[in-house]
């Protein structure tokens, strides 16, 4: 009562000048945001930096040293649609999030799983795809071996590239057994070819894939994924404006069945593979 009777006594042309000069003050703040949002930086510099890391086939290079992959079709469409070049930066996994906190590039575009300790440091967008995590073992190494429970043993090795949700899904699933976590994926497939490892685990299709090219070493001792990840694209924090339009940019792209197109082909055929 006291606050309402305090007002009441103040002339009405202030009151309004008071308000009006809060509203500027908001005007202005969220004018001086939308002016800050990455996707404004992006349009006046013309070129969109993309960070990520090389996961066959999400992103690898080609004969001429060309990237290509799914993620790299994600990232040139984004590019195109927004009218900017696209540079891609090639970043370590285990350090690609610093580096996009750091601004060495405007966003992660690389398979990543939306999960709860990421989402402690950066934004996601809505899910554009999701992925299942697979095995491919060792065909002397983990003989006879047919079911997760067989490799979750003291005495098993399970390879894996360091930082990926390869990890927490062999935490979980296979609690018992050794985790031998490498750099590259390549360096972990080569652990597991030269049978130092029973088994590799990653995101599908590599396990498949593996599996395919050598089949006198290696086999799929589980035909279906034992683990789901939603994956988004990853931003700073505080970007209201640029979460928005990727978030209805995922939705044009699903809605018209590009990213659906391009999954296929990525990941249920292996007509690229001429080209690496």
């Amino acid at each position: 009562m006291r606050e309402l009777k305090k007002w009441m006594g103040v002339p009405l042309a202030l009151l309004v000048l008071v308000l009006a000069a809060g509203a500027s003050s908001a005007a202005k703040l969220q004018q001086q945001l939308a002016e800050e949002s990455m996707i404004e930086q992006v349009l006046k510099r013309g070129v969109l930096k993309v960070g990520f890391s090389t996961f066959v086939p999400w992103a690898m290079t080609d004969k001429s040293g060309q990237y290509i992959g799914f993620e790299i079709d994600v990232a040139r469409r984004l590019a195109q649609d927004m009218g900017v070049k696209v540079e891609f930066v090639p970043t370590k996994w285990s350090g690609i999030i610093p580096a996009l906190l750091t601004g060495k590039f405007d966003l992660i575009i690389g398979g990543m799983s939306i999960k709860t300790d990421r989402n402690l440091k950066v934004n996601f967008t809505d899910p554009y795809y999701h992925t299942g995590m697979s095995m491919v073992a060792h065909r002397e190494v983990a003989k006879g071996f047919s079911r997760i429970e067989d490799f979750n043993k003291p005495e098993v090795v399970i390879a894996v590239r360091i930082g990926t949700t390869a990890v927490a899904a062999a935490k979980k699933h296979m609690p018992n057994a050794q985790l031998r976590q490498f750099d590259e994926e390549s360096q972990a497939v080569q652990e597991l070819l030269n049978g130092r490892a029973h088994a590799f685990v990653s995101e599908e299709p590599l396990p498949a894939f593996q599996a395919v090219k050598n089949p006198d070493r290696l086999f799929l001792p589980v035909k279906e994924a034992f683990d789901t990840s939603p994956i988004g694209l990853a931003v700073r924090k505080g970007d209201v404006d640029t979460l928005n339009f990727l978030n209805n940019w995922i939705r044009m792209i699903q809605e018209e069945g590009w990213i659906q197109e391009r999954k296929r082909y990525w990941f249920e055929t292996q007509d690229w593979e001429s080209l690496t």
